[in-house]
């Protein structure tokens, strides 16, 4: 008997995403990296089935790049050796013997991994943000881990951090980052499950343990707002232990 992975359908719902939209999530993150995939609803069920437990490196980055966790974090096995299967064959359970930990696999060869920089790990989000309605300045944290694919980084925040789920997509070129941010605000919070979204450019400090920048974003009156935005290193370990460590609302 199998047992369902019930982490990753926790992960995939708590990204309010179908098992179809999980899917097209996945392809799309492969046909980015120029690793094109053939994920489905059907793959996706037997991922969460458990009768998938070890998904090829294709599947495994794609994964990594959708919900910013490392694989290890996603209920899978790994490195387990077995015959090689493929992840549409039939049988009880599909192995791969080729896939390895997220932290070993090979970085496509972009800038960024030519430059030698790596910011994958755990850091603390912080940006400031204006309430024309509560008529004040406030500031909105997160702990969130950072995953580096060449020069793309996808950062997610830990759920425990935060009833605000937060997601931004970066490029780095040299100590610039630009991308995009995502945050789902809580259902009973001030902005009632609003969901917004925008652009963000970061400036990495020569440490390398801060980047800082601004963001730039619609407010709930529909008017265009910016405000500083922060990250600030904390640990690179990205396995279970430092997660756990850090799925929690951030110190003041």
């Amino acid at each position: 008997m199998t047992a369902p992975n019930a982490t990753l359908r926790a992960v995939r719902m708590g990204m309010l995403m179908s098992q179809d939209d999980f899917a097209r999530a996945i392809r799309d993150a492969g046909q980015r990296a120029g690793v094109p995939n053939d994920a489905n609803k059907r793959l996706v069920q037997r991922w969460e089935a458990g009768v998938v437990i070890t998904p090829r490196p294709t599947y495994a980055r794609a994964l990594e790049v959708v919900t910013g966790l490392p694989i290890s974090a996603l209920g899978f096995s790994l490195a387990v050796p077995h015959p090689p299967t493929s992840d549409d064959g039939t049988g009880s359970v599909n192995v791969d013997p080729t896939v390895i930990p997220s932290q070993a696999l090979p970085s496509l060869p972009r800038a960024a991994a030519a430059s030698g920089a790596n910011h994958s790990g755990i850091w603390l989000s912080r940006y400031e943000y204006h309430s024309s309605g509560r008529e004040g300045t406030f500031v909105g944290v997160h702990h969130v881990v950072v995953l580096q694919h060449g020069d793309r980084l996808t950062v997610r925040s830990l759920p425990g951090s935060s009833d605000s789920p937060l997601t931004l997509d970066l490029t780095v070129d040299g100590n610039v980052v630009t991308g995009t941010w995502v945050e789902q605000t809580a259902v009973d919070g001030y902005y009632r499950g609003a969901r917004y979204h925008g652009a963000i450019q970061l400036l990495v400090e020569p440490t390398g343990r801060r980047m800082a920048g601004q963001w730039v974003g619609f407010g709930k009156e529909m008017d265009v707002n910016t405000g500083p935005w922060e990250l600030v290193f904390q640990e690179a370990s990205t396995n279970k232990a430092a997660m756990d460590r850090y799925n929690r609302p951030p110190t003041p």
